[in-house]
């Protein structure tokens, strides 16, 4: 990662008061550059604002949905780089509400795609797709060649996001490359019924954590920071040469659900057992990436292991909690 790349650089997020947004927001800011956030809701807890960098960005207050609000922010500031990171991203309220779902993640995609392609000085995008874009696939790991066919609400929205950012390369030539990530974990989810976070709350508040599902469902756990060092890498390398082209990033050591419940456990020398609900319904059973491509085009590697970054995890929500 270049520092020097982002000083007095006009950057905007969107959905930069979360998990994801919050991180890279900091790192930006910390190399320089010129940060202006969208923010729907105002969070008082939220990482961004919990850490203090919200008072160091240009916050615009609005709604994906809202085309002209992202027009003006793009024009006003003179953007030339987007990170498009703001979405609907819990599984289950997709499922209970699948047209705000499809409005935030397919239409704010376009929107945002759109107004981009109208502003003369954007010279890169990058859009947060994620591996549920590619559905329930036979051939694991997923590298970028496997195809898109998401059939649950939330995966059929990143998976429409995703061919919307393919179309408007193809058509218009915008500067646009794609992440492809597994669950991202790290201090600042407060989305606690995310299985990292939650076990951590339930144990520091002695409780048994709750498995919703039958514990056996294999994802990617992507530790935040390297998520949003790869996210400000892509940005640096995103020559014509690339444009169009998805990424996945990943540490590439997927793990079970109740795998991971028992490594927290472990880190919080906890003698709690989880309790396993088996109730979750429309979830992918098994789903790791290839970061092949990251390695070998970008040069990217991820920093931390599962335990290293739960060792950075932990502590935070221990003084989260606490304060």
């Amino acid at each position: 990662m270049n520092s020097e790349f982002w000083k007095d650089r006009n950057v905007f997020i969107t959905g930069c008061t979360g998990l994801l947004g919050s991180w890279l927001t900091k790192k930006l800011v910390k190399n320089g550059a010129n940060v202006i956030g969208l923010i729907r809701d105002l969070v008082p807890k939220s990482n961004l604002k919990w850490s203090g960098f919200q008072d160091e960005i240009v916050t615009v207050r609005g709604e994906i949905e809202d085309y002209f609000v992202l027009e003006r922010i793009l024009n006003e500031y003179e953007i030339e780089t987007v990170f498009h990171l703001a979405a609907q991203t819990i599984v289950t309220i997709a499922n209970r509400n699948p047209l705000s779902t499809f409005e935030a993640n397919i239409k704010g995609t376009w929107n945002l795609l759109e107004a981009s392609r109208r502003s003369p000085m954007v010279e890169r995008i990058v859009l947060a797709s994620s591996d549920k874009a590619y559905g329930s696939q036979e051939n694991l790991p997923y590298d970028e060649k496997t195809a898109l066919k998401g059939t649950h609400p939330y995966d059929v929205s990143k998976s429409c996001a995703d061919l919307l950012c393919g179309s408007y390369y193809q058509t218009y030539g915008l500067p646009v490359c794609v992440t492809r990530c597994g669950n991202f974990y790290g201090g600042g989810d407060l989305n606690f019924n995310r299985i990292v976070p939650g076990t951590i709350l339930s144990v520091t508040q002695d409780k048994e954590p709750i498995i919703r599902s039958n514990g056996q469902m294999v994802r990617d756990y992507f530790y935040i920071e390297d998520g949003a060092e790869a996210y400000m890498l892509l940005a640096e390398k995103m020559t014509k040469k690339i444009h169009g082209e998805a990424f996945n990033f990943s540490n590439e050591q997927p793990m079970t659900v109740l795998e991971i419940v028992n490594t927290i456990l472990d880190a919080m020398k906890s003698d709690l057992n989880p309790v396993i609900l088996n109730e979750s319904t429309n979830e992918i059973e098994k789903q790791y990436l290839s970061a092949k491509k990251a390695h070998e085009i970008l040069g990217w590697k991820p920093q931390y292991s599962m335990d290293e970054g739960l060792e950075r995890t932990i502590p935070w929500y221990q003084n989260f909690l606490r304060s």
